[in-house]
């Protein structure tokens, strides 16, 4: 970070997070001429020097800060859902890149759930295609589901991994399509990029740089715009004036407190972090916290459910081999009335390594000592099923402020979450299709791992002021130069990886700020 004179020098907008929104909001809002300031709260990561082929080592790219969690379900809060540095938890994501199906965006009006979302598939269209074309995503020659059937524009990943090889064969005993994971991956040479080698390190921080992640697309074309990144600073404020307006952001870097002044702010700081700067920003003027006047700040907050299945097989399937995910169904993706509940999922082969195994295994399905063991000995001989399985919004799932406070001085979130009737019918059967796949490759299930990933909601976007925080343009309902643009706008949270659809809507709003300069 600079040394400068904070608050002495307002800018167009401050974007606060630069993960998968914030970053492509810099990097779109400074390549239309505005000036632009990011802030971000963990470090600016340098991948050949920061990154490590090492499983223990990742876990310094997560957002790893005390998060208190309750609920039926308690979620499990860090590596899996959220990202701390510049580029957010793209650095540490799979790449799966898949668009959101126009029946997403319209729950209510189809199954008599949820929300409809205030804009629909055909609005997102355009920027699901920029996108893709941007950063050379990878996938099948054709993909069978959703409104978009390619091509996209770079070849699917070759050649797929072990497990993803028992993944498609089960599939196709069953008659269950599937196809090559569509990834923001390159297959090919760009931009001076090499194409992966299938290390298998993604989750890792991809080292060569063939993983897209906004730390190496967006910020570079950021900067060479002329934006700002004050990477390091902990926004603690947003700060508002008599009249109601935000006037800029209130940040500490290295224990010192500093404003940042800007005509329009922008929160991109996810799912948790986003609806706690609002709540703790509350003031004269908005006493319930900013943008809560419909008192919805923190509510309906969705994780996929992520439940993985494990099956052993006589012969090694190595699941450390290759880019984690590199073979999908989404057979189960939409409403079908016989299954007994509404909306669907994706299935994800997906790899495994043995840290992160063992971890799992003990914490969340309770396997310990001999046992754990013996799975480990014999961890190359599984293969397994991700769920990523859509859960609907409920009011009680939500962010709040609890008691105990950080080191900055701020409530820590608490974050409650408990599944739904639809929910629990919608993950049994999913984990049973998981075993059908499984076993119809010649393998044996053998456990069940619950998880939870994706987070999504907690400042919904709508039409009315009532029942949503922000508008169809992520713009707040009550203050007209505070925008919210992550992933919690989702008003649903579909059966799909997010990233892709998150970024489109910060495109989409980057369009709409730029257009009223």
């Amino acid at each position: 970070m600079k040394d400068r004179k904070f608050g002495k020098e307002e800018v167009d907008v401050a974007v606060v997070g630069l993960g998968a929104a914030g970053s492509v909001l810099l990097c779109d809002l400074a390549e239309a001429g505005l000036r632009v300031v990011g802030i971000e709260a963990g470090p600016f990561w340098d991948p050949q020097n920061d990154f490590a082929s090492d499983e223990l080592h990742a876990k310094t790219l997560a957002w790893n800060d005390t998060r208190l969690s309750t609920g039926q379900d308690p979620l499990q809060l860090g590596s899996n859902n959220s990202g701390r540095g510049v580029g957010g938890g793209t650095v540490h994501f799979t790449g799966v890149f898949y668009r959101f199906h126009p029946s997403d965006f319209k729950v209510r009006t189809l199954d008599g759930v949820a929300e409809d979302w205030p804009i629909s598939y055909a609005d997102l269209e355009p920027f699901y295609a920029k996108i893709e074309q941007d950063i050379k995503v990878s996938g099948p020659r054709e993909f069978p589901w959703g409104a978009f059937h390619g091509p996209y524009p770079y070849p699917e990943r070759e050649p797929i991994s072990g497990n993803a090889q028992v993944f498609r064969k089960g599939c196709e005993a069953l008659g269950i399509k599937s196809t090559v994971a569509p990834l923001a991956i390159l297959s090919a040479p760009y931009a001076g990029r090499p194409p992966c080698t299938n290390r298998g390190f993604c989750n890792q921080g991809c080292m060569p740089n063939a993983k897209f992640s906004t730390l190496i697309h967006h910020i570079p074309r950021a900067l060479k715009a002329g934006a700002e990144v004050l990477s390091d600073c902990m926004a603690t404020r947003i700060l508002v004036n008599k009249g109601g307006l935000v006037t800029g952001v209130e940040f500490n870097h290295n224990g010192r407190n500093y404003q940042q002044k800007a005509k329009i702010v922008v929160l991109s700081a996810f799912v948790i972090e986003t609806p706690r700067l609002l709540l703790n920003s509350a003031c004269s003027q908005f006493p319930d916290g900013l943008a809560n006047s419909s008192g919805l700040v923190g509510k309906y907050i969705m994780p996929h459910s992520g439940h993985d299945v494990y099956a052993r097989f006589e012969e090694e399937i190595r699941l450390y081999k290759g880019t984690p995910v590199l073979a999908v169904s989404q057979d189960f993706y939409e409403t079908d009335q016989s299954r007994g509940f509404v909306r669907g999922y994706s299935l994800n082969a997906h790899g495994s390594r043995p840290v992160g195994l063992a971890r799992l295994a003990a914490l969340n399905a309770g396997i310990w000592g001999k046992q754990l063991r013996e799975l480990m000995l014999e961890w190359n001989h599984y293969a397994r099923i991700t769920l990523v399985g859509e859960v609907l919004p409920a009011l009680s799932n939500c962010v709040t402020l609890s008691d105990e406070k950080d080191e900055y001085g701020l409530p820590r979130a608490q974050v409650s979450f408990s599944y739904g009737e639809n929910d629990r019918k919608l993950i049994a059967h999913g984990i049973e299709k998981c075993k059908e796949i499984l076993t119809a490759a010649g393998g044996q299930p053998a456990l069940v791992i619950p998880d939870s990933a994706h987070l999504m909601g907690g400042c919904r976007m709508g039409n009315d002021p009532q029942t949503s925080v922000v508008n169809r343009f992520c713009q707040s309902h009550d203050i007209p130069n505070l925008y919210i643009c992550d992933a919690s706008v989702f008003v649903t949270s579909g059966g799909a990886n997010p990233t892709e659809t998150v970024m489109a809507i910060a495109s989409r709003t980057a369009g709409h700020i730029a257009s009223l300069a």
